[in-house]
């Protein structure tokens, strides 16, 4: 039995790494889902993995980010590069899945056979991207596409975590709608490798790029250079001088051209790092809701006030790592 399933991991692998487009959709649906067969499937496809280049596009709602990935998609295509669009959107309170706003918005790329499209729901994960994201990117690299575009939610303060998966992070803002001071908020300035203010053509946009130059100021001597580039999305204004911003950034970062190994950046190594925090955290909380789960009593004397949440968190961490015959840290 156990060789049929490692035969059958092994098979999907195999699918994947040749190409084979409805497996790895399978494959990313069931790493969703997170079934057991999936994950050692992602195992397998890990060391054929390294060479894309992966893009963050954030910012508030509204900016008009998936109209900019659109105008990007057509770029990276036109330099020969495979793409592939992992697009997190908001969960649905409906379905619980993916309101397909972006999916539909770079519907024009659907019958484009270099350009791998995937839509995933937050499904309440914090940090504007979804749980699976990171595994989502490692299935598109593994299949050879040279570049993955990654489209958070967009909600701003939880906007983050892009900054450890991606390897340049875009920050899109507009003018007029006083995203400069939100950006000061979420602490997203931190974030960005390179800043756009997208319908540049509205009033106000030269405002806003003053408005950010000075906010970068404030961030120190020290500080890695950050570009401001104006855009149209729409109309593909600005869009060619984005890519070489983003481009310049790559040669800062010593990350190499798209569709080539570099393990050995910075960049790559703390992409990495955040993969493996993630994987942990993810197992840890999982195990943590089933221990929660099997332990009624344990919900039932915290509720009677027979025991504070605060030990009776100890009490079942203790038994989730060491063993219930283990006492609790501190006792």
């Amino acid at each position: 039995m156990t060789n049929d399933r490692e035969q059958a991991e092994a098979r999907v692998a195999e699918r994947v790494l040749a190409g084979d487009v409805r497996a790895a959709a399978r494959l990313m649906r069931d790493l969703d889902d997170q079934l057991p067969a999936a994950v050692a499937a992602l195992k397998r496809l890990y060391p054929s993995t390294g060479r894309a280049f992966v893009l963050g596009v954030t910012g508030n709602p509204g900016a008009g980010k998936s109209t900019l990935v659109d105008a990007l998609i057509e770029r990276f295509r036109k330099q020969g590069h495979r793409v592939g669009v992992v697009a997190v959107d908001p969960t649905s309170p409906f379905s619980g899945g993916a309101i397909l706003g972006d999916r539909i918005r770079m519907s024009r790329h659907a019958t484009d056979p270099g350009v791998f499209i995937r839509s995933l729901a937050t499904r309440g994960h914090m940090g504007g991207l979804s749980r699976s994201t990171a595994d989502v990117v490692t299935v598109l690299d593994a299949m050879g596409y040279e570049v993955v575009i990654v489209e958070t939610v967009g909600v701003g303060q939880d906007e983050i975590e892009i900054a450890a998966q991606a390897e340049a992070t875009v920050v899109v803002t507009v003018p007029g709608l006083g995203d400069e001071v939100q950006a000061i908020k979420a602490g997203i300035l931190e974030i960005a490798d390179v800043l756009v203010v997208n319908k540049a053509d509205r009033e106000g946009a030269d405002r806003s790029v003053r408005d950010l130059l000075g906010m970068l100021e404030l961030r120190g001597p020290h500080a890695q250079p950050v570009e401001i580039v104006k855009t149209v999305a729409s109309t593909g204004q600005g869009v060619d001088e984005l890519l070489q911003a983003v481009e310049r950034h790559r040669a800062r970062a010593l990350l190499p051209p798209p569709g080539r190994a570099g393990e050995g950046s910075p960049r790559r190594r703390k992409r990495a790092e955040a993969m493996l925090v993630e994987a942990v955290h993810d197992r840890l909380r999982r195990a943590a809701d089933e221990a929660l789960a099997a332990r009624a009593d344990l919900r039932e004397r915290v509720a009677s006030r027979a025991i504070d949440p605060y030990t009776a968190a100890d009490e079942l961490l203790a038994a989730l790592l060491h063993g219930p015959e283990h006492p609790r840290p501190g006792s």
